[in-house]
């Protein structure tokens, strides 16, 4: 505790590369969460992620500089295909994480079994978002921490904290993740690749754009046209759940199940801490070392001039959300909409 009343949260932040974990650590992270060259991670996407040899030296330089790494092997097998996920729980523990995040019941019971005193911290994916939910992986896996659904309001949270036996993590910048985690079939649909599966949601392979003579985009998934953009709009990395569409009931094209913005609970910092929350999530493994830079200094001085007894101020950050637009999301009320 501090003289302010709260507890020290720790600062998670996102490695998409070798390059980006560095650049997380040398910005104040406390730690960094990363995922292997395979669909064993949500983001599997050429271009990201580690190898093992490179896993093994991001752990090396992240414990020489007191930071945490944390391995996402956070999808589902398929039936017959669980020796990858047991290879990487194997690996993880071999060269030493912090954490394991898992999401697949069988692949918690794995680690658990065979690696008892590997740390383990639950997935968003799992989409665990009640305190008997939680508590049955905690008592069955032993698990350590929950990274909560971007669904919940503070209070929510707060109750949820009062009821189960482990830690509590939360995302505070990035995605506005409104879809239920864990349970996404949109991009599986259009491109036959799971999210939870394979890791891919909207693969790069599928993602086309055509721009006609006006300089006018169109984005499409597979064979689906995902939206439309006139010459003078930014467009955005083309997912269904942030697409426009059109349908006989309207005569525009409007975002029919999440409009693109990013989440920023900057304002909220010192009510998650009263929560409960032990460590604050940053989102965004598929962005630039830049951005990682930004967000996550700005992040360690807001906690910092917190727990000092100040106020947290992020405004900078407002050039890097999606579509310069941002929100606090269920966190503060469930009709944000």
């Amino acid at each position: 505790m501090n003289n302010g009343g709260y507890t020290r949260p720790q600062l998670v932040c996102p490695a998409g590369t070798p390059a980006a974990l560095r650049t997380a650590v040398e910005a104040g992270a406390d730690a960094v969460y990363c995922g292997l060259q395979n669909a064993t991670n949500a983001r599997n996407f050429p271009g990201l992620n580690f190898t093992p040899a490179e896993l093994e030296a991001a752990i090396a330089y992240a414990h020489a500089r007191a930071a945490k790494v944390l391995l996402a092997v956070n999808t589902f097998p398929r039936a017959g295909q669980f020796a990858l996920w047991r290879e990487a729980v194997d690996l993880g523990a071999r060269l030493g994480i912090d954490a394991l995040i898992v999401a697949d019941l069988g692949v918690a019971d794995y680690a658990a079994r065979t690696y008892p005193a590997l740390r383990l911290h639950l997935s968003v994916q799992a989409g665990a978002s009640s305190p008997e939910a939680i508590r049955f992986y905690c008592e069955e896996f032993g698990v350590k921490r929950v990274v909560l659904p971007r669904i919940l309001t503070v209070a929510e949270i707060a109750d949820i904290h009062r009821q189960i036996p482990c830690e509590i993590e939360t995302f505070v910048f990035g995605n506005h993740g409104l879809m239920a985690e864990g349970r996404c079939s949109l991009s599986a649909y259009a491109t036959g690749l799971s999210t939870n599966m394979d890791g891919a949601c909207s693969p790069a392979a599928d993602v086309h754009y055509e721009e006609d003579a006006a300089r006018n985009l169109t984005t499409k998934l597979g064979p689906f046209v995902i939206d439309r953009f006139a010459c003078n709009e930014n467009a955005g990395y083309p997912t269904i759940c942030k697409g426009r569409y059109l349908t006989d009931a309207r005569n525009e094209a409007y975002y029919a199940f999440e409009e693109p913005v990013t989440l920023n609970l900057a304002g909220l910092l010192p009510d998650l801490m009263r929560a409960g929350v032990t460590a604050l999530k940053v989102e965004g493994r598929q962005r630039s070392r830049a951005y990682v830079r930004a967000v996550v200094s700005a992040f360690r001085k807001a906690v910092d001039d917190i727990l000092a007894g100040g106020e947290a101020s992020l405004a900078s950050l407002l050039a890097l959300t999606e579509g310069q637009r941002e929100t606090e999301g269920a966190y503060r009320s469930k009709t944000w909409r």
